[in-house]
């Protein structure tokens, strides 16, 4: 979900806002198949091992893990934010403190501010990107502990996705004027 808001000094501050609980429930979902297509291949041990990883696999948002699972969210966010710069720079208040204290939230928010011009698809691309993204990086923290083998695909299709955010904002630069000619110097003829 995405607010827009038109600001005084030409730009526009767009929030982008993410369901703790749509966030979770996608969470579940990619957790419930990564743990059911796990597959043995040996014999009695090495299926009793499987039982368990699956279950902590699929088990990826209930209670025992949550807390762990809040964490890497708010890293994730962290790390979209840090991803969106400078559109998403935040100004830091003087004497701020910050503790370590883990805080449950109902939503997860990205302030950007953009040029007044910015597109409104490249809004809602980069609402569908981020929550992406921050699932992607979830699942590679969770299945790096649960089931290291598959963790390496979810890491690659963060990283991906974080290529797609930059060329998109790349896009949305500003205007480009290219010359005529490499030898143009841009001044033109008389």
């Amino acid at each position: 979900m995405y607010n827009i808001y038109n600001n005084q000094d030409r730009t526009k501050t767009v929030v982008l806002t993410f369901l703790r609980n749509e966030l979770l429930d996608d969470l579940d979902q990619y957790g419930y198949v990564e743990g059911d297509v796990q597959k043995a291949s040996g014999g009695q041990k090495e299926l009793e091992h499987l039982d368990h990883g699956r279950h902590q696999t699929m088990d990826i948002t209930q209670d025992g893990n949550i807390q762990i699972v809040t964490r890497h969210l708010d890293l994730a966010l962290s790390r979209c934010r840090e991803a969106l710069f400078p559109y998403s720079k935040m100004e830091v208040d003087d004497g701020v403190t910050m503790d370590d204290v883990l805080v449950d939230t109902d939503t997860y928010v990205i302030e950007l501010h953009v040029p007044e011009d910015f597109s409104q698809s490249t809004v809602v691309y980069l609402e569908q990107l981020i929550h992406n993204l921050l699932i992607y990086w979830v699942l590679y923290y969770w299945l790096s502990i649960t089931k290291p083998d598959g963790a390496e695909k979810w890491l690659a299709a963060a990283k991906s996705i974080e290529e797609e955010i930059k060329g998109a904002l790349a896009r949305r630069c500003g205007k480009v004027y290219r010359r005529m000619s490499p030898f143009d110097s841009g001044m033109g003829r008389r």
